[in-house]
């Protein structure tokens, strides 16, 4: 019998905001390092905005389009924005609690944040200088009475709302607005140090204390500034003309995005309401957008980049890498992989070894053609370099570049088309889908024979990313796998073909339909009295018919373990539905990326490692593909990560209906484990058995 989702769901956006709480608890830990915890409020901030460009602007397309709508989780399009506002707001009383917190422990290290009503003298005359010579050149103040309509705001900057007023009633008051400069200077001003004391002051708070010099040829007498900060819609509507090319498309696109609908209007909630009307009017804000009242700054994931003028406790300490010692060891690394498969577990291991893996390819006079999956590089790529090099020693490249790779797409463009002046062959892949797949495939041709090697991972070909999101690559040369890698770059050329896979777990062909199957077969496993079960880490779960099978695997004894870093809409423990389901959710230093798939099978265990989350978009409109895991010490590593990150009970928090993220707690006599510190001496240990 189907399982009903009726009231049997959490609604994927309020999931979202659930998650983003659990970065906020990061902020609010004592034991994250003070100016972790400030950065942690910054990663909650920038995470928030990309939620109000993506997903309120998608909301409220839905709620514009069908009020009565409903959603997964049984919810309309204007009930969601409700509940999201509501919870917002509360998420932002926490936020602005915990940065208290945080100032009062940074004074505790001689730390000061200062604003312009607090200088000493000699400060004084610090950022007088600093203004004059830093940022007065990069100040553009519009005084809105002088121009015919008002000023575009840009999405992801801040200004300053200021109005000027006089005692004298002859002069009129007037309004101005002032683009902070944050995109091209430091949002914050390290001042000199004073008798061991150091101080920090906002790039807004040095514009106000200069307010006087900017509009000095006025004859006001008050001055008062305050930020302002617009969020845009940023989901792309592409140009159906099909007589232009996909790359015209994508770059006239791009520029629509940059005037999207506002979605998010922030303001200092001690602005005068004449003030605000007058922006709520310029802006064409209506009481149905989000206005949403805040302290006296905004962009705090400027915080990101907090600098650290303390001590080296302050922050985390820099992280160790060692290279995959089978890589190493060996002279080629193509000889190595031929030895056996190999597993990279980012950002513990170097990325290197992969960039290598390309270089060495790059220069082999065996190595005939290198293809690959590109979704998003770093801004100085090796990778693209080494595939440059390899074109340039006469290797058949071909790139698949994803320019739909949200916020990615400008990059994207830019190094497609250095790619092809370097005699790359670029492909854009499939209309309406995007190719997300992570692959890498490299073709030899040894004594004859063609030879292939391939590098399967659940996390993108960059190298910034890697050091800081926890992923694994898989490097292979097991020939079925390869072959089918090589199917999945014919397919992406060929749309029309038809492939059958067996190593491999294809989206949107059969991936979906595989996973079924195989908990399926564990629901006859446990109806027939056997030990069954599940053991699956994702992103995010949002999707409607794993989830019913989820469910209908609970009812029939099969044990499943979950852990979900964010969006998760399944529930856990309802009596006589999911009470065989635990969801864990591990939020930690490393953004937790990869994707792994245990299948308990009789013993026989199915494992997989993957760059699909179970969500609708994965599985039905893009490109993905999960790698089956051969290799009996590759197998072991994955289970040994997998028990790991499950016995966390320091990072890993408890996701329920209720959504309060408790912490999975320590019970009396066991030992405290954290998985992502404890991972490094895991693989260490590991390698010192091969």
């Amino acid at each position: 019998m189907p399982v009903s989702l009726k009231n049997r769901t959490i609604n994927r956006e309020l999931s979202w905001l659930s998650f983003n709480h659990r970065v906020l608890q990061e902020a609010q830990d004592a034991r994250v390092p003070l100016v972790e915890r400030l950065r942690f409020l910054g990663i909650f901030s920038n995470n928030l905005d990309e939620f109000f460009r993506v997903r309120v602007a998608t909301m409220r397309r839905i709620k514009a389009v069908s009020k009565k709508k409903e959603l997964i989780g049984d919810k309309t399009a204007a009930e969601v924005l409700d509940e999201i506002h509501d919870e917002v707001v509360r998420q932002k009383e926490i936020f602005a609690d915990t940065y208290q917190v945080i100032l009062r422990k940074l004074e505790d290290h001689n730390i000061h944040i200062i604003d312009e009503w607090n200088l000493s003298e000699t400060q004084e005359e610090f950022i007088d200088e600093y203004y004059r010579e830093k940022v007065a050149p990069l100040l553009i103040p519009i005084m809105l009475k002088n121009v015919p309509r008002f000023p575009f705001l840009r999405d992801k900057s801040i200004y300053l709302a200021v109005k000027l007023t006089s005692q004298k009633k002859e002069v009129k008051k007037q309004t101005a607005i002032i683009e902070v400069p944050s995109d091209r200077t430091s949002r914050f001003v390290v001042l000199p140090e004073h008798k061991g004391k150091k101080y920090i002051m906002f790039l807004d708070d040095v514009i106000r204390f200069n307010m006087d010099k900017i509009f000095r040829i006025f004859d006001y007498d008050k001055v008062e500034a305050y930020t302002i900060k617009i969020t845009r819609d940023a989901e792309l509507d592409f140009d159906d003309d099909v007589s232009k090319g996909f790359y015209e498309r994508m770059k006239k696109t791009l520029k629509q995005r940059k005037t999207g609908q506002a979605v998010r209007f922030l303001y200092d909630e001690e602005m005068p309401l004449d003030l605000l009307d007058v922006l709520k009017k310029g802006l064409k804000i209506d009481s149905d957008d989000s206005i949403i009242p805040g302290g006296r700054y905004h962009n705090s994931k400027d915080f990101m980049k907090f600098p650290n003028v303390g001590g080296p406790e302050l922050e985390y300490a820099p992280l160790k890498q060692i290279d995959q010692v089978e890589l190493v060891k060996s002279k080629s690394l193509f000889g190595a992989i031929d030895k056996n498969d190999i597993l990279l577990h980012y950002p513990y291991q170097y990325f290197r070894s992969f960039v290598h893996f390309l270089r060495e390819a790059a220069i082999d006079p065996e190595v005939r053609e290198i293809k690959i999956s590109i979704y998003r590089v770093a801004s100085k790529s090796r990778v693209v370099n080494a595939l440059i090099s390899a074109a340039k020693n006469g290797k058949e490249v071909t790139a698949v570049v994803e320019l739909r790779a949200r916020f990615d797409e400008e990059a994207n463009l830019n190094w497609s088309k250095k790619l092809q002046d370097a005699g790359v062959k670029v492909i854009y892949g499939i209309p309406d889908m995007k190719i997300h797949c992570k692959l890498a495939l490299v073709t030899k041709i040894k004594n004859g024979q063609t030879h292939h090697y391939c590098t399967i991972a659940t996390g993108n070909f960059h190298e910034g990313t890697a050091k800081v999101y926890s992923d694994l690559a898989l490097l292979t040369a097991n020939q079925d796998i390869c072959e089918e890698a090589q199917k999945v770059f014919m397919f992406i050329e060929r749309p029309y073909l038809n492939f059958r896979f067996k190593h491999l777990l294809v989206a949107p062909a059969s991936m979906r339909t595989k996973y079924i199957k195989m908990l399926n077969r564990e629901i006859r496993l446990a109806k027939e009295g056997k030990d069954a079960y599940a053991f699956i880490k994702v992103n995010s779960l949002v999707d409607e018919i794993l989830i019913r099978k989820l469910y209908q695997a609970s009812r029939a004894g099969v044990k499943i373990r979950l852990i979900v870093r964010g969006i998760c809409s399944i529930v856990p423990g309802i009596k006589g539905l999911s009470e065989n389901i635990e969801v864990h959710s591990i939020i930690d230093r490393f953004l937790e990326h990869s994707r792994v798939f245990i299948f308990g099978n009789g013993g026989k265990e199915d494992i997989y490692i993957s760059s699909a989350d179970w969500m609708e978009r994965n599985l039905d409109h893009r490109i993905e593909v999960s790698v089956a895991i051969y290799d009996k010490n590759v197998r072991k590593e994955i289970k040994d990560f997998m028990e790991l990150q499950w016995r966390d009970n320091s990072k890993a928090r408890i996701i329920t209906a209720k959504q309060e993220n408790n912490y999975v707690t320590k019970k009396e006599g066991e030992a405290e484990v954290r998985a992502q510190v404890d991972l490094f001496d895991l693989i260490c240990e590991h390698q010192k058995t091969l």
